[in-house]
């Protein structure tokens, strides 16, 4: 099994069925953790010198920040509802917590934070949302806490990819620290599946070809991707959902296509795929 691949765990005392630190992942960034409670089960954070995005990926939670109860959250009780989500921003030397008031999926996604911006609940009105992509290269995004958004690291993003096509595609890649053409973020997906039993392929690689590993990702498994192109491709009868977290010294997703898959981005390949 690739070192880049995480499965999905059985859940512990907490829920807790996928942990990703820094030390775990070898990098300097990126957190993600996911959690899977029942209803009356809580959870409580507090941060020092790392911010967090607590993403409702499915269920409704009864949240409290900085000792405040803010409410309940929550207005789908799985990602494939296609609704916008309900997260919280938690800066830097804050804390939160919530109780499950029905089941819970729970993204903690995490990086390094100076407690510059309030924390704050991330609602679905505040979520962009697109289309990107043409033919079987299609996808869409809900931006959670994009890079035109208040954060001293972390970029969140979920993405929807229907059955039988690409999706983080053509390949593109950010592992170098050079903006304006380029940042190094690391990257993590979570990965779920409908129906679940259902599986995407990943692909992380170079351009020396140093790290090639290719991986089959099941329902609420992590990819993780320290550098290099990382393209996701369905198959046939499974819908694709993912959750990315990203962060890295410069808060700007810059990125450089791979030269050889650029041209699925042409006019032409539009125009050839705008029937279908």
């Amino acid at each position: 099994m690739s070192y880049l691949l995480s499965k999905r765990g059985q859940p512990d005392e907490q829920g807790c069925i996928q942990h990703i630190t820094p030390e775990s992942a070898g990098w300097p960034h990126v957190g993600f953790s996911a959690y899977e409670l029942k209803p009356g089960q809580s959870l409580s954070f507090e941060t020092t010198d790392r911010e967090l995005c607590l993403v409702l990926v499915g269920g409704k939670a009864d949240f409290t920040l900085n000792g405040e109860r803010i409410g309940e959250l929550g207005d789908r009780m799985g990602p494939f509802e296609r609704k916008k989500p309900h997260s919280v921003y938690v800066t830097a030397g804050d804390s939160a917590s919530l109780i499950a008031t029905t089941e819970v999926e729970l993204a903690v996604c995490s990086a390094p934070g100076k407690g510059t911006y309030p924390s704050r609940v991330i609602g679905p009105d505040d979520v962009d949302a697109e289309q990107r992509g043409n033919g079987y290269n299609k996808r869409y995004v809900q931006n959670i806490l994009p890079d035109d958004k208040n954060a001293d690291s972390l970029l969140v993003v979920e993405v929807y990819t229907d059955e039988g096509c690409t999706s983080s595609y053509p390949s593109h890649k950010h592992d170098r620290d050079a903006p304006p053409e380029e940042t190094l973020l690391e990257e993590t997906y979570y990965h779920r599946l409908n129906p679940s039993q259902g599986f995407v392929i990943q692909r992380v690689y170079t351009d020396e070809r140093d790290l090639d590993e290719c991986m089959a990702a099941y329902d609420k498994d992590v990819v993780k991707v320290p550098r290099g192109y990382h393209p996701v491709a369905t198959v046939a009868g499974y819908d694709s959902y993912y959750l990315n977290v990203m962060a890295g010294p410069v808060r700007k997703w810059l990125f450089t296509w791979e030269p050889d898959h650029q041209w699925v981005n042409s006019p032409e390949y539009a125009e050839k795929h705008s029937q279908k």
